[in-house]
């Protein structure tokens, strides 16, 4: 297992699927099933050339199983900070330890780039995730979104990591 910055010639494609398959993994019974169910194949493919987001990727034996993205902040009030956007993974390499090792190794990238407090949002549904990014030294900051995803509004919640390093 192999976790690298994205590269020019890695497929957007099977990046994309990580991501695909993630959201129908982990927002199952969270966000609408007819919406997971029509989430076209590629739709994030195009996002993953973005100026200014960075991107890591989790390679096992050749092949794409994980991946996150980052970049500064990209909202107003958080100036400052650096921001996971994402962190994903194919259903089936859940649960072996990637994630945190994922997790780790996108809070290293931030603070390279100098970021001493470094934020995600997770869906306020998502026990699983929550869970995990507690027990990875992540703190719920109290913040809180609202938006409307397959006609149902959900609600995220912010968490952060601050390190004085």
């Amino acid at each position: 297992m192999e976790i690298r910055h994205i590269q020019i010639n890695d497929d957007r494609l099977a990046i994309s699927r990580i991501y695909e398959e993630g959201w129908r993994y982990a927002y199952r019974g969270i966000v609408p099933q007819d919406y997971l169910d029509s989430i076209p194949e590629g739709c994030w493919a195009s996002c993953l050339d973005q100026e200014g987001i960075g991107s890591l990727v989790v390679e096992e034996d050749g092949n794409l199983v994980g991946t996150s993205s980052y970049s500064r902040s990209r909202w107003e009030q958080f100036e400052g900070a650096g921001e996971i956007i994402s962190i994903y993974f194919l259903p089936e390499y859940v649960g072996r330890g990637y994630g945190r090792l994922l997790l780790e190794a996108v809070v290293r990238e931030l603070k390279k780039l100098g970021y001493q407090e470094i934020f995600l949002w997770v869906l306020e549904e998502n026990l699983h995730a929550r869970k995990f990014y507690e027990k990875c030294g992540f703190i719920s900051s109290g913040h809180c979104m609202e938006h409307e995803i397959g006609g149902k509004v959900l609600r995220e919640v912010r968490y952060y990591h601050s390190s004085g390093e």
